[in-house]
């Protein structure tokens, strides 16, 4: 094969359809609101991708305390452990609205990282974003103040930072799940609800809506 056509070849690769058809290992599957995708301790055989939707990760210790991870939106890859040798799932996967979602199975997705380079160049820049935002997580649950914690939680879900349009509008969630991402109690996150709502950083009408000036709290030092 010349180098030609070897580059003509690559070039057929489309990868907003490979993230929305099926074949090779593809499946799309319809999760609706409070599915469960997997739960932790299955067997780690697949990565997916979120084309519609928020799934919720948690972890479950074996006292039985539950613990939010993390919210994940569209656009979003979730159990991609399985690709570094990883034999169960670590947390369990919830749709916390309607969900579209697309499974991919670990062989699929190994073949198309090492054959296709635009591919493999946008998972590995996901991943390395997400680890950024993980080390952001552990700087702000280590020096901010609960009130801080819940202000950012509410900018990511909105999406506030991204290069999208931020999402103002987000599903509700409940305080205790605010909670267990913040690290504090459900009292202390109502508490900062309720001022929130009272200063307009936050307004409830069906939807939680989330005004840009929730940054100020943020920023305040």
């Amino acid at each position: 094969m010349t180098p030609v056509t070897a580059a003509k070849k690559r070039s057929k690769f489309d990868l907003k359809i490979f993230l929305s058809t099926i074949n090779g290992g593809r499946t799309i599957v319809a999760a609706p609101k409070k599915q469960t995708i997997f739960t932790q301790g299955d067997s780690s055989d697949s990565v997916f991708y979120i084309r519609r939707g928020k799934i919720k990760l948690t972890v479950l210790a074996k006292n039985g305390k539950e613990a939010t991870i993390g919210i994940l939106s569209e656009g979003d890859f979730f159990g991609e452990g399985c690709l570094a040798a990883q034999p169960l799932r670590m947390c369990t996967a919830t749709a916390i609205t309607d969900c579209m979602v697309m499974r991919i199975d670990k062989k699929s997705i190994m073949e198309v990282i090492h054959r296709e380079r635009a591919f493999s160049d946008m998972f590995i820049t996901y991943l390395l974003t997400r680890n950024i935002r993980y080390e952001e997580d552990l700087v702000d649950q280590l020096f901010n103040s609960s009130e801080k914690r819940l202000a950012r939680i509410l900018l990511l879900l909105a999406h506030f930072g991204k290069d999208e349009k931020p999402e103002v509008a987000i599903p509700k969630i409940s305080q205790e799940t605010l909670a267990e991402m913040v690290g504090t109690t459900r009292g202390r996150v109502n508490f900062f609800m309720n001022r929130f709502r009272k200063l307009g950083f936050v307004r409830y009408n069906g939807e939680l809506e989330v005004h840009p000036s929730l940054l100020n709290v943020v920023l305040h030092d």
